[in-house]
């Protein structure tokens, strides 16, 4: 599903909560800056409950912080998460999107007033990756009759453009009630034969051939062994291109994400993965892919590197 992940919290599910990012590519949303600040909120803020819980930290303050990341044990949350839902990554993933996350990010992904200042800046964040993806996938010409594979479609903020661009899109999400979301919209905005195909899928059930595949801010969910092979089998889909978009990992936002921890609000949710780019970059020349383009998305609250990969 198209979310932008948390790092800044394990219990928040999608966007990626950080400082604005100095070096920026030419996709970067946000003006240059070399003020450290993080917002680390809790997920009652992020995910649309109507208290607000938000701790302002300077860079200095990361720092001594990291020392209390230690004596934390996220990785025991994550584990009871699973636990709860009888399974892994991809069914705590199935089962948020399904109740309690399906909630929240219908209303950010929506239209709605009834959304908080973060909720309206992971709103804009997101809709900057879809821009970005869509200049991507527009830079060499009509969409018009290209197939183009959306895994994690969401509620349809990729989908739709594409349709209405021409495109053949076929478009599913590991949650049923995303589908459901996204295929009504869809039939409110698309004529009868514009329509993309939808389906309830996870990412490594899918199958067929497709000009493009897309994925965006789905990565976020699975460590990196898993995205690993989510990659290797998006690429074998593809006959022309991939486009990703994930939240990067350095040593830095690896202690934000740890920070973030500390704050992991009441409510269940998935984990959260920050994958760097040279995982990504090795993933796919593993299979014969090389990546061809860069971008960066960033808001206050929202950080996200978009690449495009061809054959190699």
């Amino acid at each position: 599903m198209p979310i932008a992940p948390s790092l800044l919290s394990s219990s928040s599910s999608v966007s990626q909560f950080l400082p604005k990012f100095p070096n920026a590519s030419r996709f970067n949303v946000a003006p240059r800056s070399r003020a450290v600040t993080v917002v680390a909120a809790s997920v009652t803020d992020l995910a649309g409950v109507d208290s607000t819980t938000i701790a302002v930290l300077g860079g200095g303050s990361v720092a001594a912080l990291a020392a209390m990341v230690s004596l934390t044990d996220p990785e025991r949350r994550r584990k009871l998460q699973a636990e709860e839902v009888g399974g892994g990554d991809k069914e705590v993933v199935r089962e948020y999107f399904n109740s309690t996350g399906f909630e929240r990010w219908r209303k950010i992904y929506g239209e709605t007033d009834e959304v908080n200042r973060v909720q309206k800046d992971i709103r804009l964040g997101h809709a900057k990756t879809v821009e970005n993806a869509m200049l991507m996938l527009t830079e060499e010409g009509s969409l018009a009759g290209v197939t183009v594979c959306d895994a994690g479609c969401g509620t349809g903020s990729l989908s739709i453009p594409l349709a209405k661009e021409g495109a053949i899109v076929s478009a599913s999400d590991i949650s049923a009630a995303m589908v459901a979301e996204a295929e009504m919209k869809a039939k409110q905005q698309l004529p009868p034969e514009n329509l993309p195909k939808f389906e309830v899928n996870d990412l490594e059930s899918l199958s067929g051939k497709y000009n493009t595949v897309v994925c965006l801010d789905v990565l976020i969910h699975y460590p990196q062994n898993k995205a690993d092979g989510m990659i290797a089998h998006l690429a074998s889909l593809a006959e022309k291109r991939v486009i990703l978009s994930f939240a990067p990992k350095t040593i830095y936002y690896d202690i934000l994400k740890r920070i973030g921890e500390l704050f992991p609000g009441p409510s269940k949710a998935t984990r959260a993965y920050l994958h760097s780019e040279a995982d990504v970059e090795r993933a796919l020349r593993k299979v014969g892919w090389k990546i061809s383009k860069r971008g960066l998305t960033t808001t206050q609250f929202y950080f996200s590197r978009l690449i495009e990969a061809v054959p190699m």
